[in-house]
């Protein structure tokens, strides 16, 4: 099973990252563990509410996110999984960190949700930050070992905008990457190239990085790399189907008291 990598993606300046583990089933009812820079809560950071979660977590556990700008790194181990973060909507809550060495969030866990918050919301912003320096970065870097893998990140009806430098919307993170971005708006922070091999020079072909249906300055694709992928019809379709994701249907199994 997956973990939900429809909102998946690997930023190098600020960033979410998903990785894939073994299945595991999750049973009602939820716990709410609160999340508020208040210093009445229990939990002022998002990190030391994943950590209260035990250890083989069996049960879906609802991390409710209070306003604010929260600067930290965010790490969901492998045997954590059933976890759903919400933040109060993606203009009231959003998690930072100026380090490109590192993700801002990442999640090996399986069945781990994210909704209402910047970096999973519908709208990607590429900053160093107000004090950060000016450079040029990378939306995503997918990796992807084998062409038998089927993972992917997936981008669809986006607002991909930005300031302080320009940014490649990827690069490759393994042999055989792959991130599609289609019906999206892009603007003029994305670089004339698009993406890079990173390391893979020479083996461009294996690469899969598709842009199709986009609008915006940023979306003219007559400077892009020459190995850019087209897909059309069923190939592209099989990516933005979100059966892509929920081959399993665990996306129904999801507690409805939650997800309404």
């Amino acid at each position: 099973m997956k973990s939900l990598q429809s909102f998946a993606f690997f930023l190098i300046f600020v960033v979410l990252a998903f990785d894939i583990c073994e299945s595991k089933d999750c049973s009602n009812p939820f716990k709410t563990i609160v999340v508020s820079q208040s210093d009445t809560s229990n939990f002022t950071t998002i990190q030391s509410a994943i950590d209260s979660v035990p250890t083989g977590n069996s049960q879906w556990i609802h991390i409710q996110i209070s306003p604010g700008v929260y600067r930290e790194q965010v790490f969901i181990p492998k045997d954590k999984p059933c976890i759903y973060v919400e933040g109060a909507g993606r203009n009231s809550t959003s998690i930072e960190w100026s380090s490109h060495l590192n993700a801002t969030f990442v999640t090996k866990a399986n069945n781990t949700v994210a909704n209402g918050i910047t970096f999973t919301a519908s709208t990607i912003f590429f900053s160093m930050g107000k004090y950060g320096p000016k450079k040029n970065g990378v939306i995503t870097a997918h990796e992807r070992d084998s062409p038998n893998d089927t993972s992917g990140f997936v981008f669809k009806n986006c607002n991909i905008s930005g300031t302080g430098g320009k940014t490649q919307l990827g690069r490759a993170m393994g042999p055989y990457a792959r991130v599609i971005i289609s019906d999206s708006y892009l603007s003029d922070v994305v670089r004339p190239e698009g993406w890079g091999p990173r390391e893979f020079v020479g083996h461009e072909g294996n690469l899969t990085f598709v842009e199709e249906g986009n609008r915006g300055p940023g979306a003219d694709k007559s400077k892009r790399v020459n190995w850019m992928k087209h897909l059309s019809g069923s190939e592209l379709d099989k990516f933005l189907n979100i059966s892509y994701i929920d081959e399993e249907g665990w996306i129904s199994e999801l507690p409805k008291t939650i997800f309404i």
